[in-house]
């Protein structure tokens, strides 16, 4: 999403800087944060700023324009534990003051991490990759569907039809595109195009992912289901079901609700 909002706002893949750069991770800790304050007010384009606070975290101004991205929790999940595995603990810590840490145990296979995940308690203020956090963030956001500055997009939808997701982003967004253009915008938004150009697409400014390539992993959804068996599908469809409301459900999971 950040990089289609790039192409977007800038109507060209040749970006002048770093994706990481030019739409920084509003609540990293990693950037001190008078110099984050100090290059976005420097920014003459127009900003576009990376979150992972639910909406009810963060001011709402008229003004700006929210896109909330949803995906199956599942597969987030799955990103989630591969993603883990790729970034650099030592530098994370001493880009955020924290002690070196020690040396981790071995993580659970991912079977065993994925049922974990599942039944975790996590509150969704201080827990917000959990279920329960993820359940809490798309409930807010699909309350707010109707807000005029609130546009929900989901991964399957990109995935399906990058094009015509990201023609609707840019009359949402107000920003006209020659049609010429499209193809090449489009192509350059794809999950194959990222993965060529990760060292200056991955969100890593500081330098805390191992591998960037790795950063774009599979670019496709269903990775959780094909971890479980037939009843822990149906134990996870219970859990999250007690999450949240049915439509909610129904959307993050791409099976028929559709938030406009």
């Amino acid at each position: 999403m950040q990089m289609i909002c790039a192409l977007l706002v800038f109507q060209t893949p040749e970006l002048p800087a770093p994706l990481g750069r030019l739409s920084p991770w509003l609540d990293w800790l990693g950037t001190p944060r008078h110099e984050l304050f100090a290059r976005l007010e420097a920014q003459e384009h127009r900003r576009f700023i990376k979150t992972h606070t639910p909406l009810d975290g963060i001011a709402l101004d008229p003004v700006a324009t929210y896109i909330v991205v949803g995906r199956h929790p599942l597969d987030m999940a799955v990103s989630l534990y591969h993603q883990g595995e790729n970034i650099d603990r030592a530098r994370l810590a001493e880009l955020t003051g924290q002690p070196a840490p020690a040396p981790a145990p071995p993580r659970p296979p991912l079977h065993r991490w994925l049922l974990d995940w599942i039944d975790g308690p996590g509150s969704p203020a201080q827990q917000l990759d959990s279920l329960p956090g993820v359940a809490w963030h798309a409930s807010d956001a699909w309350a707010r569907r109707r807000e005029p500055n609130i546009v929900l997009v989901h991964y399957d939808d990109l995935c399906a039809d990058l094009e015509g997701e990201m023609r609707r982003l840019a009359a949402v967004l107000d920003i006209t595109v020659a049609e010429a253009a499209w193809p090449v915008l489009v192509e350059a938004a794809g999950f194959e195009a990222m993965r060529a150009a990760a060292e200056r697409r991955a969100p890593d400014p500081a330098d805390i992912l191992k591998d960037r390539a790795l950063f774009f992993r599979r670019g496709s959804s269903g990775a959780g289901r094909e971890v479980l068996s037939v009843d822990e599908w149906a134990h996870y469809e219970a859990r999250v079901a007690s999450l949240a409301p049915t439509p909610v459900v129904s959307w993050l999971h791409h099976d028929g609700e559709r938030a406009a």
